[in-house]
């Protein structure tokens, strides 16, 4: 799933260095403490995906979806 996020309509040109800075630390503060919360649902996931789409035996190959 990918959310495409108007960027430019949310945070608009002209602000501060000190808003920017305060906005990125909030965002990375949300994404860590949601990535703690979820840490085991996460890594099953990214588990399942890598089962998915790599060859187990050469799991630095794809696997062929042909």
């Amino acid at each position: 799933m990918i959310i495409d996020i108007d960027i430019e309509t949310l945070f608009p040109e002209g602000l501060s260095d000190e808003a920017i800075s305060a906005i990125s630390d909030v965002l990375a503060e949300i994404a860590m403490q949601w990535e703690s919360k979820h840490f085991h649902q996460l890594k099953r996931f990214r588990e399942q995906q890598q089962i998915d789409f790599c060859d187990p035996v050469k799991p630095w190959c794809r696997k062929n979806t042909d």
